[in-house]
């Protein structure tokens, strides 16, 4: 069972702060007082609010699927590791976001912007609340070290959304706690870069966080979360030098990686582990009700006969499947030859054939496939063994794999589901841990050419990958695991590759690759060569086209017509 976290608000002061549905929304949500909002308890209440929207959810559960913290449906559908599942009349909008045809009226698109937008008016109005109680003659002040530690807080909170919103769509207003009307609001451009301000957030927080959690709440942002999110953003402006200094020190503070085993990042009964950099909080709540709970991965439950069997999207892809093959020496396939003579489970066969499967357990695979990515004829958590096509809504369309770290054991059903929607449980979202910092890390050294770090990062998280216990089909392995460290990175172009390449390994199906392909500059070569392969197998990767303009989203139409002209639509949309 879990301890007591942040969660989302349900305290009344939050729903009257709160701006509901959108920063270009004029609905009222509530009235209050003035005098009411002057008071300690009422920031610290705000701060819960802002913290509130991590996990992606204003309020209620259905269809804030786009919004979620693991970023699942821009992060990975949208590159080559998943697909979009189920069948093509469910979600169909969502169907445009895998094939890159993504358009201004995409109903995904509002969805995000609403709720992360929503999630910096929470921080504005905390850091509103909190000068006032500061320069109020009441005697109920904060003292000046918890007054400075919740100011950044919030702006870690509010950094950490703009970057989420930068990545989708580049060009946004930007608002800060200066902005105190719906009518201003509505008058800010986005034709003026964020990131100056992201990063005078997260500088903010670096230097007024401490390593431990404030209140000794686990669920708090810290300095580890502060460097390392300064540091991402430094990465994604390739100031490599200046990131590499700040994801030093994380690791440095931190116990080693291979202390921390890999399963305990997606099992229920571990997770707010050491590892967790920032984690988007999820419960069920005491009621049974599930809007406190993991809604945006609602829909990757399984199909059918599944433990839980709602609703069949968010499968992976052949290719990242085949991605976890090793050579002889154990290390991955680098040159893509994992391609030839594909691993395909028993997608395309029929009759015998198909009835009388059996996983072929000589293959040498990663054994972090097994945790990623679910097969016929392998265990599936403590569920059973996994059927093939009676937990999957639609094979041809959808392919022959379902995911893995979204779910949680059968064991842990119990308090840790909604009743009535058990697709909605109380696992929480690694936003970052410290396996992606130590791979951000390796990038950065590769960038400035200290191969030799960048190497032992790597190794470290092969290393630790070399010791997750064998998953099992039928009593045994489910294949000839191998994972080995690099012996060497002969060359700068090798290194570079190495690193990529693992971080695809390590970090499957939690929302970054794709930002990865796009900030590689990559984006457009990798997609067509994965559409060349995959289309070989799975319906709704047949016709992905990609185009320059696709590394980012348009512009909502809603909010263009909203903005009474202040908006500018992207390029190419």
């Amino acid at each position: 069972m879990k301890k007591a976290y942040i969660i989302l608000p349900v305290i009344l002061t939050l729903l009257i702060l709160s701006c509901g549905k959108g920063f270009l929304d004029t609905d009222p949500q509530g009235v209050i007082i003035d005098e009411q909002l002057k008071t300690t308890k009422a920031v610290e209440a705000s701060l819960i609010g802002a913290y509130g929207i991590l996990n992606g959810n204003i309020n209620g559960t259905w269809g804030n699927y786009s919004s979620g913290p693991s970023q699942w449906l821009y992060g990975e559908v949208a590159a080559d590791n998943a697909h979009k599942g189920s069948n093509s009349g469910d979600q169909s909008p969502m169907n445009d976001i895998e094939l890159h045809r993504v358009g201004p009226t995409n109903d995904n698109l509002p969805t995000m912007w609403r709720v992360y937008y929503e999630g910096i008016i929470r921080c504005n109005k905390t850091l509103q609340l909190l000068k006032t109680v500061q320069e109020s003659d009441a005697n109920d002040r904060f003292s000046d070290e918890r007054a400075t530690q919740i100011e950044a807080e919030a702006k870690l909170l509010r950094g950490h959304y703009y970057f989420f919103l930068k990545r989708v769509f580049v060009n946004i207003p930007y608002l800060d706690e200066t902005i105190t009307s719906t009518a201003d609001a509505v008058k800010v451009p986005n034709t003026i870069d964020v990131d100056p301000m992201i990063e005078a957030d997260f500088k903010f927080a670096v230097d007024n966080l401490e390593y431990t959690k404030p209140l000794g709440e686990v669920g708090r942002v810290d300095k580890y979360a502060a460097e390392a999110y300064l540091g991402k953003l430094y990465l994604y402006q390739k100031k490599y030098p200046e990131a590499l200094v700040l994801f030093k020190n994380v690791i440095t503070n931190k116990a080693p990686l291979t202390d921390m085993p890999f399963q305990n990042n997606f099992d229920i009964n571990t997770e707010n582990g050491p590892e967790g950099i920032l984690v988007a909080q999820n419960i069920i709540n005491d009621d049974g009700s599930g809007d406190n709970g993991n809604v945006g991965d609602m829909l990757a439950g399984l199909y059918n006969s599944a433990p839980i069997s709602c609703c069949g999207f968010y499968q992976p892809s052949v290719d990242l499947a085949n991605a976890y093959k090793v050579n002889a020496s154990g290390l991955p396939l680098l040159d893509n030859s994992y391609r030839t003579n594909p691993y395909k489970s028993d997608l395309g066969l029929s009759g015998a054939a198909k009835t009388n499967y059996q996983v072929n357990k000589t293959l040498a695979f990663d054994p972090r496939l097994d945790y990623t990515i679910g097969r016929r004829g392998v265990s599936y958590r403590d569920w059973g063994t996994m059927p093939g096509d009676d937990w999957i809504r639609d094979p041809a369309y959808g392919g022959p794999f379902v995911a893995v770290k979204q779910m949680i054991d059968k064991s842990d059903f119990s308090g840790n589901t909604s009743p009535g929607t058990t697709n909605i449980t109380g696992l929480n979202v690694n936003i970052i841990r410290l396996a992606d910092v130590y791979l951000m890390a390796a990038e950065c050294a590769v960038e400035t050419n200290d191969l030799t770090y960048a190497r032992n990062r790597v190794n470290d998280v092969r290393n630790r990958a070399s010791s997750l216990p064998a998953v099992t089909a039928g009593g045994t392995p489910a294949a000839a695991y191998d994972v080995n460290p690099y012996a060497s990175f002969p060359n700068q172009e090798y290194a570079r590759n190495a690193v990529r390449f693992e971080r695809r390994l390590e970090l499957a199906m939690e929302g970054h690759r794709f930002y990865d392909l796009v900030r590689w500059g990559i984006a457009k070569t990798v997609i067509e060569d994965y559409q060349d392969f995959e289309k070989d197998f799975v319906s709704s990767s047949q016709t992905i086209t990609f185009e320059d303009k696709d590394t980012y989203y348009p512009i909502p139409q809603e909010q263009m017509d909203r903005s009474g002209g202040a908006l500018t639509q992207n390029d190419g949309y």
